[in-house]
């Protein structure tokens, strides 16, 4: 190629190299392909190590090098193709003795949906973590066969994932135009829901986003490092710790926690209160710790059956740490967040911050706990 053409494709990737410095936890792979004649002369760029492997030999390669680099090979062949495989979509230039263009192309249009298992047998509805188009992390964590078929016992768990996806979607786009999206998970166990989120904001809603997975448990944490890592997600991390201990290094946007037991959930609302997280979603799961604790003289005719004390127990634990949350400027709503035919504890929080303490619910709340005799642990994490 002549040297204007050349000139030329050092420019334009100055523009595109420049992606691999911002979105360096994004990037698949960096490769480029020359042509003279007949023949193909394949490169592989690794900016992680920062070498190119090119002709059979491997030298070192930094980013700010790579324009400089192909534009010099350029002129000993007759075309050039040069890809950025980022997740969810590619940026290609192309160039020959006549031209240099450049495109991006969108990865989810070149993937094939003729397995596409679009309705729900139970809910009827359309998904938007979608077989055809998530096939490699739908098996990494369980809900498809290798061939690509939902499994029948993962339909229930596929339709709860899918449909916090759903619920989750709009808070997002409550968040604006932030750099990065950084989502806590508390408690996260096997982080199936991180990684789908991960999906989900990167590769659909194409917005930057950043993970941290806190759980106690060293297997499961090791767990997921390791299907991070099969998956090439490396806009994560995963610490094994105890939530009270968690610092963030980070502004934190959203926490979520799903299914945390008992006390578990209200550490991951007290971890989001301390970290000012702008947005909240948790789906509580088993309410132990004010059924021994709340008296309520009046009702004793009726909560004397053990099982209306229990419901009561779990109405009364969700709607206090509903209050908590208002009483520090937290918008908040409570919802079914999937049919109680899939799981009983589909109870969904929601909540975002709209501004600082509420005085109303804080009078609210003192006298609810005086009623009740109660003294509930997230209250720890606040200052009434």
């Amino acid at each position: 190629m002549n040297k204007g053409i050349c000139d030329k494709i050092k420019f334009m990737l100055w523009g595109m190299t420049s992606r691999l410095k911002e979105n360096k936890d994004f990037i698949n792979d960096v490769n480029f392909k020359f042509k003279s004649g007949t023949k193909d002369y394949i490169g592989v760029i690794d900016i992680e190590e920062e070498k190119v492997n090119f002709n059979g030999k491997d030298e070192n390669l930094g980013i700010n090098e790579i324009p400089s680099y192909i534009a010099e090979q350029a002129q000993k062949y007759d075309e050039l193709e040069f890809v950025i495989n980022e997740r969810g979509k590619k940026f290609i230039l192309n160039a020959d003795n006549k031209n240099v263009k450049t495109k991006q192309v969108d990865t989810k249009d070149e993937k094939t949906d003729e397995h596409a298992f679009t309705k729900s047998t139970l809910l009827n509805r359309n998904y938007l973590i979608r077989v055809g188009e998530a096939d490699e992390l739908l098996k990494e964590i369980g809900i498809l066969t290798k061939d690509g078929k939902v499994k029948n016992d993962m339909i229930r768990k596929y339709n709860q994932i899918d449909h916090f996806v759903e619920l989750v979607d709009s808070m997002i786009d409550e968040l604006g135009d932030v750099d990065t999206i950084n989502v806590l998970d508390c408690a996260c166990g096997k982080s199936y829901l991180t990684f789908v989120l991960n999906y989900y904001i990167k590769e659909v809603k194409k917005k930057n986003c950043y993970f941290i997975g806190i759980d106690r448990s060293e297997n499961v944490i090791n767990a997921s490092k390791e299907i991070a890592k099969r998956l090439n997600y490396k806009n994560m991390q995963f610490l094994c710790m105890d939530l009270n201990e968690y610092i963030p290094d980070r502004r934190i946007d959203i926490v979520i926690s799903l299914h945390a037991c008992d006390i578990a959930t209200d550490m991951a609302l007290g971890t989001a209160i301390n970290v000012n997280a702008r947005a909240i979603m948790c789906v509580p799961c088993c309410h132990r710790e004010l059924l021994e604790q709340y008296r309520f003289d009046e009702f004793n005719s009726i909560i004397k059956h053990g099982v209306f004390r229990a419901r009561f127990s779990d109405m009364l634990t969700d709607g206090v740490r509903a209050l908590l949350l208002e009483t520090q400027g937290y918008k908040v709503s409570v919802v079914e967040y999937i049919s109680p035919l899939e799981t009983p504890k589909n109870l969904l929080i929601r909540a975002v911050k709209v501004s600082d303490k509420n005085i109303k619910a804080i009078n609210e709340y003192r006298a609810i706990k005086e009623k009740f005799n109660i003294t509930p642990y997230l209250e720890r994490y606040i200052h009434i």
